[in-house]
């Protein structure tokens, strides 16, 4: 039995493959790392992998994660999943591996990921050639969740937001500005908490059609200027993506890709069921 996972920031969605070549989902929550050390990592799937996952059976654990792109925060999530599951082999590696391999199979290509954060390389078919760091939710991450998240939390405290949406935000979350510092200079895990709001704007978007668009199409705009244009050649590529906010703002997403001369190839929200696939169809056997 083998287990695959691909894990986001937020959430981590796993695939259980049996004896019996059946696939099981099932999710947890994110472990980026950079925010989640290992006793986090180990507590928290202790408490929410479920009770019929018979973890010593398992003879191989792939797990992809926002965050797992050094070798010291490899360890700390390898370390950890060996904690867990005892008898497997582990592998783990970075999220934008398998927004490629998910993506793009075994053919070379462009692919981004815009979720709770941005990512974006270059890739050849088996390897990254070369991938521009987003810099993470502090200095970059233009684009993503986080990214949009901050630019609605600063047009709600500075007053900016159309005042029905205004109305509708506070009514959802009762959020002073007070509240909003603590959460993001006192809590854990800000990038998380910034990223939720994209989610409100969705809801709202068609209500609010120019403020939503004007919001994601400078967040897409951000993305392209501070990232994508700078691959060589990025117009002979289409632009392949993954995550949750490139799939719900997908339409103005191309608008923007189409802006910038670049065609628009597969857009997904969760790479797991083509990373199941990459897994049991393509990747190398031995």
């Amino acid at each position: 039995m083998i287990v695959i996972a691909d894990g986001g920031s937020t959430k981590t969605n796993w695939c259980l493959i049996n004896e019996a070549g059946r696939k099981i989902y099932f999710n947890t929550e994110g472990y980026n790392p950079y925010f989640s050390k290992g006793e986090y990592i180990v507590k928290s799937l202790n408490e929410t992998l479920p009770d019929h996952l018979e973890r010593e059976k398992l003879t191989g654990v792939y797990y992809y994660g926002a965050g797992c792109s050094t070798p010291g925060n490899v360890k700390i999530v390898a370390d950890a999943m060996k904690q867990i599951f005892i008898n497997a082999e582990v592998f783990v590696g970075h999220d934008l591996l398998a927004s490629c391999r998910a993506l793009l199979g075994n053919e070379p290509g462009f692919a981004a990921i815009l979720g709770t954060g941005t990512n974006s390389c270059l890739y050849d078919g088996t390897e990254i050639t070369m991938n521009i760091d987003s810099l993470g939710y502090f200095l970059g991450d233009e684009g993503s969740g986080s990214f949009i998240g901050k630019r609605i939390l600063s047009d709600y405290m500075k007053g900016y937001m159309p005042k029905g949406l205004r109305e509708a935000f506070y009514d959802n979350y009762a959020l002073t500005n007070e509240d909003i510092f603590d959460n993001i200079y006192n809590k854990p895990l800000p990038n998380r908490f910034c990223a939720s709001f994209s989610k409100f704007l969705y809801d709202f978007k068609d209500n609010y059609e120019d403020y939503a668009f004007s919001t994601i199409d400078y967040a897409f705009t951000a993305f392209f200027e501070a990232l994508v244009i700078h691959y060589p050649n990025y117009k002979d590529h289409k632009l392949n993506c993954v995550g949750s906010v490139g799939y719900s703002f997908r339409d103005i997403l191309s608008i923007v890709a189409d802006r910038y001369e670049m065609g628009v190839g597969k857009i997904i929200r969760s790479p797991i069921d083509d990373l199941v696939h990459y897994h049991l169809e393509l990747a190398p056997k031995g």
